[in-house]
Parts: C-alpha cells; sequence; structure tokens
C-alpha cells in the first residue's frame, strides 16, 4: 500500500508550490523546504546547540503560526535544517483545514511539518477506512495532533487496526476509539497484544464462559485500557476484589459494566476515594453490604470528586430524603446538587411525597422530568 500511495503523491510537493503561494492567502510569502545555512565552528563549540532556522520561523510565522507555543513544545523542530511545512500545509488544506485550523495543528505539534507527503497520504487513507469523511479525521486533528501526526509508522497503524478487527470490533467501535483515544491505534502492536492477552487470562482465572467477548465488552466501553500498564489494570482488579469482597461472578458483572469504565484510572485516587465514601455511608448508618452495593450499582463513586459527591447526599438528605432511598437509587448522584435542589424544590411546591413515591423521578431526563412535574401539576 505504501508503495502505490508513495506513487500517487510523488508530485504533490512541485504541484504544491504553484498553488500555495497565492497572493490573496499568504502574502508575500514565499514558503519552500528550508535549509538552514550555518557556518562552521571551532571543534571546541561543537557542542553548542543549534540556532533555530531564522528562515523556517518566518515562513511559520506568516502561516500564523504561535512560535512561542511551539518553541515551548517541540524547541528541536524548530533548529532542523529541513522541514515539509509547504507539503504539509497543502496536505491539510486539500482535506478540508482552514488556514486558522492548520496554523493551531502546527502551534501545538511542530513535529507535523517533519513528515513526508506519501506518508501523510497513506496514514489519511488509513484512517478514512474508518471514518466516512475528511472532515471527521480534520475535526479530531484539529482535537488532538499529536493522534494523526506522532507516528511515523503506517504499517504498525495498518496491523493494529487488523488486529481490532479481528476481535470482533465493529465499524463503529474502531469509529469510536479513534475519535476517543486515538493513542490506541499508535500503539505498538505488541502492546495492544499483551492487554488484550491479559484480559483473556483474567476472564479463564474467573471462568467467564466466553473469554473473547469478555474482552471486546471491556474494550468497547473503555478503549483507554489498551494506553495503560497491564500492571495499573492488574492493581485496579486487585482493588475491587479487596476492597468489595467481591465474588467471581460479581466481579464479572462489574467489569463487564460501569466498573470497565474506570478500569485505566489511578488506583491511589480510587482508594481516597473509597475510604471517605466509605466512612461517610457508615456514619449514616450503612452496613458494609449496603456499602459494597453501592459501589457496585454506582461505580462513579470511585472517581468523582468525594466533596460534590457528599454534598449530594448531603443535599438529599436535608430534603427528609433517607439513605435507604439513595441506596436504592444512587445514580441520581450524577446530577449536580443544583440541579437536585432545583427538582426538589418544584417537586415540593405540588406536595410530592418523597417516602411514599420514591426518588425515582430525580432520576429521569429533563423532558421525562418536565413532562412528570406537568401531570402533577395538573393533578393527574
Amino acid at each position: 500500500m505504501a508503495g502505490r500511495v508513495a506513487t500517487q503523491v510523488m508530485r504533490l510537493c512541485p504541484m504544491v508550490r504553484h498553488s500555495f503561494f497565492t497572493p490573496n492567502i499568504f502574502p508575500a510569502a514565499i514558503l519552500k523546504i528550508t535549509y538552514l545555512s550555518t557556518s562552521s565552528h571551532d571543534q571546541s563549540t561543537a557542542t553548542i546547540q543549534k540556532p533555530e532556522n531564522g528562515s523556517l520561523i518566518n515562513n511559520l510565522t506568516v502561516l500564523g503560526v504561535d512560535i512561542k507555543m511551539a518553541r515551548r513544545r517541540q524547541p528541536g523542530v524548530l533548529r532542523k535544517m529541513i522541514t515539509n511545512e509547504i507539503c504539509v500545509v497543502e496536505f491539510l488544506r486539500s482535506k478540508g483545514a482552514n488556514n486558522n485550523a492548520i496554523a493551531s495543528i502546527i502551534s501545538r505539534y511542530p513535529r507535523a511539518i517533519t513528515r513526508s507527503s506519501s506518508h501523510l497520504e497513506e496514514r489519511w487513507q488509513l484512517w478514512r477506512s474508518i471514518f466516512k469523511t475528511d472532515s471527521e479525521i480534520i475535526s479530531i486533528i484539529q482535537r488532538s495532533p499529536e493522534s494523526y501526526f506522532r507516528s511515523s509508522d503506517n504499517e504498525n497503524l495498518e496491523k493494529n487496526i487488523s488486529f481490532l478487527r479481528s476481535l470482533g470490533l465493529t465499524a463503529a467501535d474502531l469509529h469510536r476509539m479513534l475519535a476517543t483515544a486515538p493513542r490506541t491505534f499508535s500503539n505498538s502492536l505488541e502492546l495492544n497484544k499483551q492487554m488484550v492477552t491479559f484480559l483473556q487470562d483474567l476472564a479463564v482465572s474467573l471462568a467467564v464462559q466466553n473469554p473473547h467477548e469478555f474482552v471486546k465488552r471491556i474494550i468497547t466501553k473503555n478503549a483507554y485500557v489498551l494506553i495503560r500498564s497491564t500492571r495499573r489494570i492488574k492493581t485496579n482488579v486487585e482493588f475491587f476484589i479487596e476492597a468489595l469482597k467481591l465474588s467471581n461472578s460479581e466481579l464479572i458483572k462489574l467489569l463487564q459494566g460501569h466498573g470497565a469504565e474506570i478500569l485505566d484510572l489511578s488506583s491511589d485516587y480510587m482508594k481516597r476515594n473509597y475510604k471517605n465514601m466509605s466512612e461517610q455511608l457508615q456514619s449514616l448508618g450503612c452496613t458494609p453490604e449496603e456499602v459494597k452495593k453501592f459501589f457496585i450499582d454506582y461505580p462513579p463513586a470511585f472517581f468523582a470528586s468525594f466533596e460534590k459527591v457528599s454534598n449530594k447526599v448531603d443535599c438529599l438528605l436535608e430534603k427528609e430524603i433517607s439513605i435507604k432511598q439513595l441506596l436504592k437509587k444512587p445514580r441520581v448522584l450524577e446530577f449536580s446538587a443544583e440541579n437536585l435542589k432545583n427538582r426538589i424544590k418544584e417537586l415540593q411546591k405540588v406536595g410530592y411525597d418523597f417516602r411514599k413515591h420514591g426518588i425515582t423521578i430525580l432520576d429521569s431526563s429533563r423532558r421525562r422530568f418536565e413532562a412528570k412535574l406537568k401531570k402533577l401539576n395538573a393533578g393527574e
């Protein structure tokens, strides 16, 4: 594939020079592959750092690149003798990126201007095997330039795509993964295989009936596990088991549910949150089994700010909602404290009895809540 694409784009740069130097687009700019002229130095000064390429700095300035940002992020690029800004800029423009977007991309990831046209085109075609339009790819590059320009190994990218597809991931799964966790595709193929093997071994140790499906569900729920170390994932699994005293079946349910979403997080942070939240729940009269159920039903409690969650709990208790009711519907805590206060206030106006009717109404979308409130106001 590389050879075919290289042949197709070999003439890109000469063509670009004519179309790129349009006066009304980049006035007074004579952009070309930049060479840094250097003077001879004594051996005693050989270790002195190369000066920045003044011609390159001028070219990037004309393009609107934030030189201070580029210098802070990847200063070595600005000292390179040969760069490829012409083709990179024209390549991105040909895919639909505007001048401001291009300037922002180079400012945040200057190494982009060291990539060749053949490399960029080949990589684009690999991404297009997942995305339907160029604009989707441009959107991701604008958000994370590193995801596209960081790796120069297109062969590895192609192998990763094939490997992930072999796991049963659909086009929609790959689309979501590349949009949210693009580093997954820049990982070495071996690293991705190591994580998959680890998860498969975990499934076998838990006596999961279908290890293949177990792995697939975890990855589709949280692609970030692929860019974490197996040590971190192993530590988190062991923490869940120890803290919650989980049986195999309970751990499987957690990992294939919302637990997968937090599997990649820092175990130290989760341990602190677990300790603080457990102590608060126990101080409110919850048993160890109730604390365990709370975390299984509401895994975000492991990583959400303890202060914010605690504030929401206090807010509900102040409105005579019991801790037992909260344990039955912990996902009401996903709403902000202000939102909960406003909903409770509106319900109190119509005489809603939480003790009698429960708090399910608080755990509903805005549209459903307003529809229910309208019925209550009408006396239905």
